[in-house]
């Protein structure tokens, strides 16, 4: 197979089209990448969700105050190793954006396992969202193997940041707290860059 015949790059020539396993591999890791940003944003309501109480009273279920009050806003903790994706990262090649997504779901689970571990110390009773959680690094791993592979199939190494996971840890409760919802936030916007990504390989996608 010459590069030409095995390239999904969407500035190709669109008379060209790729091998059928390889563009079923691409459709099967984008419903996949479709289905799990849906739950990062089950998983970022989970963490944040409000009861309420008496007129204009309402309580963070899971983080309480700070996190319920009006108007607050927490701050944005940098976390090692991981970063948002760039803003530049949509004019890049697909193949090092994906490259980028596989390194940051590889990023991911251990920062997951960090964020159950400590919600489980503080929220015990809070199953659900440590099951959320649980289910996340699982599925962050799951998304990540699945866009390497597409790699191999483009022909392409995968790149990106290795984390460990004691790099993610967080002294005192609010920090904590906040780096959890930090970690939920990161996990959202990677699933999603990576949604967007290979939304550009799908046949009939956005070119």
């Amino acid at each position: 197979m010459s590069r030409r015949e095995g390239s999904l790059d969407p500035q190709a020539d669109s008379s060209v089209s790729p091998l059928p396993h390889l563009e079923a591999k691409i459709r099967q890791t984008h419903s996949l990448a479709r289905l799990l940003t849906k739950y990062a944003e089950q998983l970022l309501q989970e963490y944040m969700t409000v009861i309420h109480g008496a007129p204009a009273v309402c309580q963070v279920q899971h983080q309480g105050d700070p996190f319920g009050l009006p108007g607050f806003s927490p701050p944005r903790l940098p976390v090692a190793g991981l970063s948002a994706p760039a803003p530049g990262h949509a004019r890049l090649p697909v193949p090092e954006q994906l490259q980028l997504d596989a390194g940051a779901l590889a990023a991911l689970p251990p920062l997951l396992e960090v964020v159950r571990r400590r919600q489980a110390e503080l929220n015990p009773r809070a199953l659900r969202l440590l099951r959320r959680l649980e289910d996340a690094a699982r599925q962050a791993r799951a998304l990540g193997a699945a866009v390497e592979a597409v790699l191999a199939a483009l022909g392409a190494e995968p790149r990106g940041p290795r984390l460990e996971p004691t790099s993610a840890s967080a002294a005192g409760v609010f920090p904590a707290k906040v780096l959890g919802l930090r970690v939920c936030g990161l996990y959202s916007e990677w699933v999603s860059r990576t949604e967007a990504d290979l939304s550009q390989l799908v046949p009939g996608g956005p070119a």
